[in-house]
């Protein structure tokens, strides 16, 4: 149902680590440029890191240094290591881009489902 479906995430203890995925649901789909997204509570959704398809990475000072986004184009995958965690990066974090279909954009601007990260104190 979801066009972008989304695993990992979970509790961890502070200074723990998580690792989150995100791929497109449909048969020959692959990632485009994607980016990941947070909403932290009782604050705005912001962007975390994004990709190009030519595998170019940048991200947000608060995640330099701790995240690392990836792409794995042959499982189709996009992915977020996030290392040495803290209370302020709980939060449900969002992928977010384009599904391609060969070299082509299938679908923009599509979003995952959501994943739930809770860092304990």
């Amino acid at each position: 149902q979801e066009k972008l479906v989304q695993s990992g995430g979970g509790t961890v203890q502070s200074g723990g680590s998580l690792r989150l995925s995100c791929a497109p649901s449909g048969d020959g789909l692959g990632i485009g440029g994607m980016a990941w997204y947070r909403q932290v509570p009782g604050k705005h959704r912001e962007l975390v890191a994004g990709i190009t398809n030519t595998d170019l990475a940048a991200y947000e000072n608060f995640a330099k240094g701790r995240f690392t986004i990836s792409r794995d184009n042959a499982r189709r995958t996009v992915f977020l290591q996030m290392n040495d965690l803290n209370p302020e990066d709980t939060g449900d974090y969002y992928c977010h881009g384009d599904v391609m279909s060969g070299s082509a954009i299938a679908i923009a601007g599509v979003w995952g489902q959501g994943t739930q990260v809770t860092v304990s104190s």
